[in-house]
């Protein structure tokens, strides 16, 4: 897949870790877990893969935004946690550039881990089957918008 541009690695200002920290956090919980349930039924995430998560904890915490998303996979559907578990089987954490970047496809969760850009904390057999879950997904494929498209050189 052609990029059409590239995230840079950024980091957000110290200020916005410390208001996001105080403000509250189920918020995030309940957006990642409708996310990754959408994913589920549009068929992106592997069904086999999913049941190695069956009443699995997870924690992914955003670092310089100060935000937190604690979530469950449980009776086949992801479900928000209003409170992060005080041991999650699997806690990821990195900076938002890091996140979008892996999102994006532009680096790969090995990168990030080894550039130690992004900490994965817990089980570790649990890890490798959620590397191997979002090496799986297949994105679709947006169409390129007009103003993002080459116009031939005036002659």
């Amino acid at each position: 897949m052609r990029q059409i541009f590239s995230i840079p690695r950024f980091r957000l200002p110290g200020l916005v870790a410390s208001i996001g920290a105080q403000l509250p956090q189920w918020p995030h919980s309940l957006a990642l877990a409708t996310a990754l349930n959408a994913a589920a039924r549009m068929g992106l995430l592997p069904e086999d893969s999913l049941a190695l998560l069956e009443g699995r904890s997870f924690v992914v915490e955003v670092l310089d935004a100060g935000g937190q998303a604690s979530f469950t996979y449980r009776g086949g559907f992801f479900r928000p946690l209003l409170t992060p578990p005080a041991s999650p089987d699997l806690s990821f954490s990195a900076n938002l550039s890091a996140f979008l970047q892996l999102l994006a496809r532009q680096e790969d969760p090995d990168t990030l881990f080894f550039n130690r850009e992004l900490s994965v904390i817990g089980d570790t057999e649990l890890g490798l089957v959620i590397k191997n879950m979002l090496d799986a997904v297949e994105l679709p494929q947006l169409p390129t918008l007009a103003i993002f498209r080459r116009q031939p050189a005036a002659p």
